[in-house]
């Protein structure tokens, strides 16, 4: 099976996350994407982070029905912080039958030269870039870097972290099973 990988932290995850996964695996020759909730990303501060085991149910209830999408913990059971490279390795490991390929924003790939072994990333494994404002690609890619386009909706989790914290609404960019269940839990407040 064809697999994209789209890591984050999903903190929450929102509508923007979920079109563009959508979207990824409707038009692509990708058999599932799956969401791979990372605990901590070592480039960005672990302050404000929901647990983790919230965010992945937030994740699971946001795509409950879609069989082209699947979440996974499988970080959750690596060493932290979490290293993308670490990760592809174990799943090479653990699935021998599925091809790995990477789903990120043009704004992550533009720091790829900060992640560990990104090298061998770029050698190994087919990334799947789509275009986020302000962060257009090289005019030259390496050979595996493949650009999509994806609608794109000016959505972030920092603002709906925000909005929570104002007590404003967030319906609309969030699914309402993720709305329901961040309000059951009074999570970010």
């Amino acid at each position: 099976m064809n697999i994209g990988l789209y890591f984050g932290s999903f903190n929450p995850i929102h509508h923007g996350h979920l079109i563009i996964a959508l979207h990824t695996v409707q038009n692509t020759n990708l058999d599932q994407i799956w969401f791979v909730v990372s605990p901590q990303n070592p480039l960005k501060p672990a302050a404000g982070l929901l647990n983790e085991y919230h965010r992945l149910h937030l994740v699971r209830l946001s795509i409950e029905g879609l069989d082209q999408l699947k979440t996974s913990d499988i970080e959750f059971h690596l060493p932290r912080p979490s290293y993308t490279i670490d990760t592809l390795t174990y799943l090479d490991e653990k699935y021998p039958g599925h091809k790995f390929s990477v789903v990120m924003g043009s704004d992550s790939f533009r720091n790829l030269p900060k992640w560990k072994n990104s090298e061998q990333i770029l050698k190994n494994y087919n990334l799947l870039i789509y275009l986020r404002p302000a962060y257009p690609m090289p005019e030259v890619l390496p050979p595996r870097v493949n650009v999509i386009t994806a609608p794109l909706l000016e959505i972030s989790a920092t603002l709906i972290r925000q909005n929570l914290k104002l007590h404003k609404s967030i319906r609309y960019f969030v699914p309402d099973a993720v709305a329901d269940e961040i309000h059951r839990n009074n999570y970010y407040s």
